[in-house]
């Protein structure tokens, strides 16, 4: 059907006095003698549109007056009445789909819990159509960013043989169902569909380091999928991952590179979602738009894994989990870094190399290594990166010490063996940013339908 998106007709001065015809779902409907007002939104734009009916002059049916029902409306493009922008004096009202009752989008039941049962209707809600529209302008920077900057877009598999992070936590990809005749899981996997054990990727970032090996600078943005038996509000077993990599890149290097997209991002949310930001900033976090503003505009701090445990070993007291050298930093202990002591965003750099993956390039001290968290107020560690080892004998040293199958990564292990660089990169978990864009607190609600333990709807 030909139609004009709402988007244009609310802010289009040009199409003052022009008939168009527009398509949406109804969200509010108010009567009175002489005149009603339906109020329609198509998902192009955060604000709504009001449609005028003169009803001594225009019949229009009741169903199509209904919350959620479906109706395209012809009319003519008028200065709204009252405030900016346009409204529409409607000559016809057609009704498209009807709505019964029983709708369960309703104000009086529309908590996140509830539209959490309802993933395939809870798009029509102003919450959601904004989250859906700032992580679509979110998914565009990204992709203008890199390409500004002299990346190519590189597409890793989703099945693999390899577990990128050894912590064993995939999803097994198979066509074959369980056969208990078989004596060992060798056997069993020679007869599956690519003859080996193989799962879905936890990430893409092996792959990106033999594209950089070859390209220089390379991102991918894609899908990551790790069986992670963990509920919170900051885990799903589906996510997207921003992943780049840099050929010639130490661990400052990466840093740099991860503070300026960041800040990128950030600035392109701001300045193309006003109307969603606002929003966010009444309803869901008070001064969120100051703060991305700050982050925008200051510089991260820096701080080494080392120093943020001697902070936080003198507020031990405070904490659920008491923090010494050698210990993974929780979710309290992030934000007490960065929303008490930094007050901004910080790089924590030079972990302990046991509680970090194999591939990280090992320091001098045989401690630690080159790696880094970004951890943001609100949210925690938002980017992991890290300096890869370059170094043949000490990578084989470390997959060794983890009890890793080498054969696995041969191709990885053989960049190192064929004119081997230093190099870097990091990865950005996707809706942990538009959840620190938005200030929604649960990442099931920033994405389309939320996998998790026992949650496949």
């Amino acid at each position: 059907m030909k139609h004009a998106d709402i988007k244009n007709v609310l802010s289009n001065a040009d199409m003052v006095g022009s008939d168009v015809v527009v398509c949406g779902w109804v969200r509010t409907f108010r009567d009175s003698a002489q005149v009603a007002f339906l109020e329609l939104s198509d998902g192009s734009s955060f604000c709504k549109l009001q449609v005028v009916i003169d009803k001594g002059a225009l019949s229009v049916d009741a169903e199509a007056t209904k919350l959620g029902a479906s109706v395209a409306v012809k009319g003519k493009v008028v200065k709204a009445y009252k405030g900016e922008g346009n409204e529409l004096n409607a000559s016809e009202v057609v009704l498209l789909g009807k709505c019964p009752a029983e709708y369960p989008i309703q104000k009086k039941r529309t908590t996140l819990d509830f539209l959490r049962t309802i993933p395939h209707l809870r798009l029509r809600t102003n919450t959601f159509q904004a989250v859906f529209r700032v992580r679509s302008v979110a998914a565009q920077a990204i992709h203008r960013y890199f390409h500004e900057h002299g990346y190519y877009y590189i597409n890793a598999p989703l099945i693999t043989a390899s577990d990128c992070e050894g912590a064993g936590e995939m999803f097994r990809v198979t066509t074959q169902p369980w056969n208990a005749s078989y004596k060992t899981a060798e056997d069993y996997f020679k007869e599956d569909f690519f003859g080996v054990k193989a799962g879905l990727s936890v990430s893409g970032q092996l792959e990106g380091e033999v594209a950089a090996t070859a390209l220089g600078k390379i991102y991918t943005f894609g899908p990551s999928f790790r069986a992670e038996n963990s509920n919170t509000k900051r885990h799903l077993a589906e996510f997207w991952h921003v992943e780049p990599e840099v050929a010639f890149a130490e661990l400052p290097d990466v840093i740099e590179i991860a503070e300026d997209m960041l800040k990128y991002l950030v600035k392109a949310v701001l300045e193309e979602c006003p109307e969603e930001m606002k929003f966010f900033d009444t309803f869901m976090e008070k001064g969120l738009i100051e703060k991305l503003t700050h982050v925008a505009n200051s510089d991260f701090a820096v701080c080494s894994y080392t120093e943020a445990i001697a902070i936080l070993e003198k507020e031990n007291a405070r904490f659920e989990f008491p923090v010494h050298w050698g210990s993974d930093l929780q979710s309290e202990h992030e934000k007490y870094l960065t929303e008490q002591v930094f007050k901004r965003p910080v790089f924590v750099t030079n972990y302990p190399k046991e509680i970090k993956s194999f591939y990280m390039k090992q320091n001098p001290d045989g401690k630690t290594v080159a790696a880094t968290d970004l951890l943001v107020p609100g949210i925690g560690e938002i980017i992991g990166g890290s300096e890869r080892e370059a170094d043949l004998s000490k990578l084989q040293a470390a997959m060794s010490e983890r009890g890793m199958d080498r054969s696995a990564y041969k191709q990885y292990l053989d960049l190192r063996r064929f004119g081997t660089v230093p190099h870097g990169g990091f990865g950005l978990g996707f809706e942990r940013f538009v959840m620190y864009c938005t200030g929604v607190e649960n990442i099931r609600d920033v994405t389309l339908f939320p996998r998790s333990v026992k949650n496949i709807m």
